[in-house]
């Protein structure tokens, strides 16, 4: 059982990393691309 929750536990804190890795990747994105927009 224990094993099972820290199994679980490590689960979800990898998905809130990968998240939280994407959305800084977005953001990063939309600032090349608002400085892309703005040059033009």
């Amino acid at each position: 059982m224990v094993l099972l929750l820290i199994v679980g536990n490590a689960f979800l804190v990898g998905c809130n990393t990968v998240a939280g890795a994407g959305e800084d990747i977005w953001k990063g994105g939309q600032a090349i691309h608002n400085s892309a927009e703005e040059a033009n």
